[in-house]
């Protein structure tokens, strides 16, 4: 991953940390002077080490880890902060001057050293920061941590889609791509920079042309991370279990009937958590990465005999297009599972494209402007003239009001988002959530404009919520109510892929630093990182590294979406 001007043999520079707000100011309220500390919990490459090093940052604080090497030593994970051989009584008085103490990988802890872990929680002088993934048992003195609630307990979930999207900014990925890859490593922060390393590599990025983004499609590269993601399957020897997988990675993306599977083989699946069953009784492969790794070790002829031929998945597209059309028929763009369309693309095939249309229009209306613009052009890639995904290509690159909308709801509720509501009065449909967004501007009602954002948001129309919030922000005469909207629109706005509006043009310029705004301003009027280096005295890598903590903070992936994120001088003024 590389800001503008870096050569391929620059280093990238490390991932952001991105996300985990609420986490992050839980781990550094739990571990702050008079706090006992925390326990952070969650499957192997979740982020918890991640966490913890920016929650401490800056801190005096001293650190162990427990290793499968030293498990058998006494007091082995300690060794750099003990005086020798001592008894746990000695142990703990000798840490008694640590005031804040990490514990990382604690389920790999000596008995000796989980025994002293629990001790400093008991005396709590020592603040504890413990880590420990949940897939392997702890040692008894370290679950005791939490279940003898001696310190609180954060479970870290997976990094959402936003956040991950956040993440791989810097790696110019076109938005498709990006949710494989969030479906393909379910949180796993190492197994993702594993599998994105891996795909620059072997040249597996394509160029999505007229973009600057690269694409993925097709079949994972077989990485030392994905070849252990893929050992529970591809080891299974018990009696009918790899036929049972093999028949379910060739019905992908449909699930298979429970009925005409081997139950036996079946239920030790499920009791591995290699297969989900659903309410209906659908089975299906639990990890994305399994399917391609079992069709492609599966050999030519038993491929031929558990395939379709042709594969059957045209009802079960055109059952996600009914359900999106009538979704956008009655005004919600809440997401909705959309599995055989996300596995078309994920593997190269033909996308329909009275699909792809629908699929760009709704993700339009959710503010989700880059993945509107990327399934647009999935639908264009099979049939290059298609009109819908031509004009749905248009309205999501495009500034408001280039292009005219095929809904007149949303060609008239467009007035509203330019700040003209009385053009609409009587004319948007009666209740709706677009009249009572329409009503509350023409009247400046400030938490009106509030409620009815609200009201966007929970039916999905994000980005419509944003402006109605930032909206808000300038009707509010008491400045709390003003800024409190304000944060709400720049919330919702960094969801929304780089969306320029009116509304939201240089809202979220805020969220910079002051050196930040300057150089970004200067990017989005065109000048290089050499330019703007020259003319503010600085390194080009200082401008560049600059840009990339801006990138993140925008949400964008690089300087081509900063002039719609920001008001932009012209450039001779600047």
């Amino acid at each position: 991953m590389r800001t503008d001007e870096q050569d391929a043999s620059t280093p990238a520079p490390p991932w952001p940390f991105t996300g985990r707000t609420d986490e992050l100011d839980l781990v550094r309220g739990a571990s702050a002077a008079g706090r006992p500390g925390i326990v952070v919990t969650g499957p192997a490459g979740r982020g918890k080490t991640r966490l913890i090093t920016q929650a401490v940052r800056g801190t005096d604080h001293a650190r162990v880890t427990g290793t499968p090497e030293a498990r058998d030593l006494p007091f082995g994970a300690f060794a750099p902060l003990l005086p020798g051989t001592v008894s746990l009584h000695d142990a703990v008085r000798a840490l008694s001057g640590v005031r804040l103490l990490v514990v990382d990988d604690a389920q790999l802890l000596d008995e000796a050293s989980a025994a002293l872990v629990h001790q400093l929680a008991v005396h709590g002088r020592t603040r504890l920061v413990v880590a420990a993934a949940d897939e392997v048992p702890a040692p008894g003195a370290v679950s005791r941590l939490w279940t003898g609630e001696l310190l609180p307990r954060l479970a870290l979930a997976p990094l959402s889609h936003e956040d991950t999207a956040r993440l791989l900014a810097g790696a110019a990925l076109e938005p498709l791509t990006v949710r494989q890859l969030h479906r393909a490593c379910r949180g796993d922060l190492r197994l993702l920079r594993d599998l994105v390393t891996a795909l620059a590599a072997s040249g597996r990025l394509t160029p999505v042309p007229g973009t600057g983004e690269r694409a993925w499609r097709g079949a994972p590269p077989v990485t030392p991370a994905v070849r252990e993601r893929l050992a529970p399957v591809l080891e299974r020897s018990g009696p009918g279990e790899r036929d049972t997988l093999d028949r379910l990675a060739f019905a992908e993306p449909r699930p298979l009937p429970v009925d005409g599977l081997d139950l036996d083989a079946l239920e030790r699946l499920e009791a591995d958590g290699l297969v989900d069953v659903d309410d209906e009784g659908g089975v299906t492969l639990a990890h994305p990465l399994h399917g391609a790794a079992l069709r492609a070790t599966a050999g030519r002829l038993r491929a031929r005999r558990l395939g379709r031929a042709p594969f059957a998945y045209g009802p079960a597209l055109a059952a996600e297009q009914r359900l999106l059309a009538e979704r956008l028929e009655r005004f919600d763009v809440r997401a909705v599972p959309t599995p055989v369309g996300e596995w078309l693309v994920a593997e190269g095939g033909p996308l329909p494209a009275g699909y792809a249309a629908v699929r760009a229009r709704f993700a339009r209306l959710r503010g989700e402007l880059r993945e509107a613009a990327a399934w647009a052009r999935e639908g264009l890639r099979e049939t290059p003239g298609d009109t819908g995904c031509r004009t749905e290509l248009a309205l999501a690159e495009g500034e408001p009001g280039e292009t005219a909308d095929p809904d007149d709801i949303h060609a008239l509720y467009g007035a509203v988002r330019l700040g003209a509501p009385r053009e609409t009065v009587g004319r948007l449909p009666a209740g709706s959530v677009f009249a009572r967004h329409a009503e509350a501007l023409a009247r400046g009602d400030g938490a009106a404009l509030d409620r009815a954002a609200q009201a966007l948001a929970g039916r999905g129309f994000l980005l419509y919520a944003a402006e109605a919030h930032a909206q808000a922000a300038r009707a509010h005469r008491d400045p709390r109510a003003a800024r409190l909207s304000l944060t709400r629109a720049v919330a919702l706005a960094r969801r929304c892929q780089g969306a320029r509006t009116p509304a939201l043009t240089g809202l979220l310029l805020g969220e910079l630093t002051a050196r930040q705004r300057q150089i970004v301003a200067l990017a989005a009027a065109g000048l290089s990182n050499r330019e703007i280096a020259e003319k503010l005295t600085l390194s080009v890598r200082t401008v560049g590294n600059h840009l990339y903590g801006a990138y993140t903070r925008l949400g964008t992936g690089g300087r081509g979406a900063l002039p719609w994120l920001v008001d932009v001088p012209e450039r001779e003024t600047v």
